[in-house]
């Protein structure tokens, strides 16, 4: 290790070694250059003067010889500026280049924060002049931020998720459609606590079971603070193929409603008219006349899907579809008792003819 590290620095001190050597050669040299001058000059003068040893001649032997050194003296420092001159430009070529560099990257800097600063108030103007609640925007915002300061990992990453499906959410509903795995009770339920005027439901044997879960209380309760506090009107039609699947239990369950102020009724397929008859029918749920809930079984009869439909057309679609069989199912002076009612009650016979509210 001595050694290398002795060798290395000698090796550091032979650089400027070599400068000084190789600046005393040359000068050595121009040295003698003009002495061999001073001599030639001499020994001219002596051969056109037979005066040997006369004061001009040596006088004009040492002006030419130092006039040789001073010549190639001056040369040298001619060069020696000009490459120093040559090195100053490039390196003020080479500073302005790094500061107009800079001053891109600078430019750039600031315009990219002017730009988000643009794009953020744009954002924050676009949400303030929104009919929604500007407030609870905020408040997710910040709420996201703490959140990513303080927050473990997992929870960074569970709240990134969150964030990820709400925005997904927002943007489905902006091109007024939405759908999720499943059956989204939750979605159920808010959209019941949002509902102003109607809420209009078919309730076919895909979701008998949900009605005695733990959401379908929370479903019926809403509906119930709905018709309490802002009078919406509410109507559901519990859907059979066969008058043999009206059973005490659908009959219960249909006047459970009624207790909770739902208008809910019962209609047999096989009984209604052919065109309140709909083989294809899914479960949906229209609020207010503007979105149709609906959900769609898969090969076991169970909701695989949910989706949210905004579209004029479709929703108006599903709306006159109700209409038809709410008229088809509604009661008649003439109703009689259901010969396969197994605890009282009765079946709804379809009206006829068919009339639109």
């Amino acid at each position: 290790m001595n050694g290398a590290t002795t060798t290395g620095a000698g090796g550091l001190r032979s650089v400027p070694q070599q400068g000084q050597d190789q600046r005393r050669s040359k000068l050595f040299l121009k040295t003698l250059f003009a002495i061999l001058a001073g001599g030639a000059a001499f020994f001219v003068t002596n051969v056109l003067n037979e005066d040997n040893g006369a004061l001009w001649q040596w006088t004009m032997s040492i002006v030419l010889g130092s006039a040789t050194l001073i010549v190639q003296l001056l040369v040298d420092f001619g060069e020696r500026l000009e490459a120093v001159q040559e090195s100053q430009k490039r390196r003020i070529r080479d500073m302005r280049d790094s500061l107009s560099a800079h001053h891109v990257e600078m430019r750039a800097a600031v315009d990219e924060s002017f730009a988000k600063i643009n794009a953020a108030t744009e954002l924050y103007s676009k949400v303030d002049g929104s009919v929604l609640r500007s407030d609870e925007v905020t408040r997710l915002v910040l709420g996201y931020t703490k959140v990513g300061e303080q927050g473990a990992d997992i929870v960074k990453a569970f709240a990134e998720e969150e964030l990820g499906r709400l925005a997904l959410l927002m943007e489905n509903l902006g091109n007024r459609t939405a759908d999720c795995p499943g059956e989204n009770h939750e979605w159920l339920i808010d959209l019941t606590r949002c509902v102003k005027r109607t809420l209009y439901a078919t309730s076919t044997s895909v979701d008998r079971d949900f009605w005695s879960s733990e959401p379908a209380r929370r479903y019926l309760a809403a509906q119930e603070t709905a018709i309490k506090s802002r009078r919406v009107q509410i109507r559901r039609v519990f859907l059979v193929d066969e008058e043999s699947e009206v059973t005490r239990d659908l009959r219960e369950l249909c006047e459970r409603h009624r207790k909770f102020g739902i208008d809910a009724r019962i209609a047999v397929r096989t009984l209604l008219e052919p065109t309140a008859q709909m083989n294809s029918l899914n479960d949906f749920i229209i609020f207010d006349g503007e979105l149709s809930y609906e959900t769609e079984p898969d090969i076991h009869v169970m909701p695989a899907k949910t989706t949210l439909k905004m579209t004029r057309e479709h929703v108006e679609e599903r709306v006159n579809r109700f209409d038809v069989l709410w008229e088809a199912t509604e009661p008649t002076p003439d109703s009689a008792p259901d010969p396969a009612a197994d605890g009282g009650g009765t079946v709804t016979r379809p009206a006829d003819p068919l009339r639109q509210p």
